[in-house]
């Protein structure tokens, strides 16, 4: 069942409005329900349904609409990647580069930032978010990713501040939980230097401090403002491990990909020994879904034992990037988006899942509850009418 989101609409009006203003001013929105108690707790019965990047399918990704439409369609967490502009104000995007998804190429004035960076070891080129103030990424608008999806939301929303993606989760009608990314921070520490000396990961968990995001996992200040921190780069896990109680996720990706900041490979840290050694840091693990379950072909191999071996440390697992389109999907699902939720949480056993259609996995997972629900009621009966006849038997 959708939320219906009375009285939302109109903050988010103003968010856009206000962010789409010509002089690109800053707006930090103070969320309005932090002392709301009243709001529909968050599920904890089932695998979390995690919006990556906003209901992205249909909105172009990480904008304020692709958040809320999220919001709407049944999300537990609204999931963002944290960047840096080079004033220093922490934004919500993907990419360090601003070539795929945004308009900045349409503009004149900043013909002459393109620049080439080292990036994970490879020489990137294009227009990087820490070449640009946050006035100046004001003024570019968003597009969506693929060009198969739909368009007609492009050029109309800007890029927001990571305190704006905050306020949209304390100011919905449910309680909803943010999975902020801590993105690329070699990069960002490197070309962005704050005044007072401290590092991009502090200033990312003073954001959240701010906001009243605290809490160890399950704890009843974390039940309150929910909240994972997520990224692939171990050393800044560990680092902010030390300035918050928050729960965290060690993001795996390809396994031809090392570690951002270790040069650690994939072998070495899925193996049980670091397994062990990540756990006192962080409470599970994010895999790419394919190093899951391998594909040849397009088809499903035997799947690894990487989920039971990390629940074997107590480690959650939130495998990513679910998404409905036949491209991406597996043969094996034979173009069924529920399938393939299927197979993953009854079969593999995740304990949430990144997805680019918030709105399907909700679906699925309303369905399959009551589904169940219906089962267990139908065998209850069953048992209580069974009950009854061996006792009318024995009388």
């Amino acid at each position: 069942m959708f939320l219906h989101l009375t009285g939302f609409a109109p903050f988010v009006f103003l968010l856009l409005l206000v962010g789409c203003s010509a002089s690109g001013r800053p707006f930090y929105p103070l969320p309005s329900k932090l002392a709301d108690g009243d709001r529909q707790p968050l599920q904890t019965s089932r695998p979390y349904n995690i919006a990556h990047r906003g209901s992205n399918g249909e909105i172009p990704e990480e904008t304020a609409a692709a958040y809320m439409r999220a919001i709407e369609e049944g999300a537990d967490f609204i999931e963002t990647d944290i960047l840096s502009s080079k004033d220093g104000v922490l934004i919500c995007f993907h990419d360090v580069t601003l070539d795929k998804t945004t308009d900045v190429a349409e503009h004149k004035e900043f013909s002459n930032r393109k620049r080439t960076y080292e990036v994970q070891g490879v020489n990137t080129t294009g227009f990087f978010t820490v070449d640009f103030t946050l006035e100046e990424l004001k003024s570019l608008r968003v597009k969506q990713r693929y060009p198969f999806r739909d368009q007609q939301y492009n050029g109309k929303y800007t890029i927001i501040t990571f305190e704006e993606f905050i306020a949209i989760a304390l100011d919905a009608p449910r309680v909803v939980g943010i999975y902020p990314e801590i993105k690329n921070p070699v990069l960002i520490n490197q070309h962005v230097k704050w005044a007072d000396g401290k590092r991009f990961e502090d200033r990312f968990v003073e954001t959240l401090k701010k906001y009243g995001y605290k809490g160890s996992y399950m704890s009843k200040d974390w039940l309150k403002q929910p909240a994972f921190i997520q990224s692939f780069a171990p050393t800044s896990l560990i680092y902010v491990s030390n300035l918050t109680d928050l729960p965290k996720i060690f993001l795996i990706d390809d396994v031809t990909v090392p570690t951002q900041d270790t040069n650690q490979s994939y072998w070495e840290i899925t193996s049980d020994a670091y397994l062990d050694f990540i756990k006192d840091y962080v409470v599970g693990i994010g895999p790419w879904k394919d190093t899951v379950v391998p594909v040849v072909n397009n088809y499903l191999q035997t799947p690894t034992d990487l989920v039971s071996r990390a629940h074997a440390h107590d480690l959650q697992v939130h495998p990513y990037t679910y998404r409905n389109e036949n491209s991406f999907l597996h043969f094996n699902f034979h173009q069924d988006p529920y399938a393939e939720y299927d197979y993953w949480i009854n079969e593999i056993g995740v304990d949430g899942l990144f997805t680019d259609f918030t709105g399907s996995l909700h679906n699925y997972q309303e369905w399959s509850s009551s589904k169940e629900g219906d089962e267990k009621n139908a065998s209850n009966l069953l048992h209580k009418i069974a009950s009854m006849v061996s006792s009318y038997g024995k009388a």
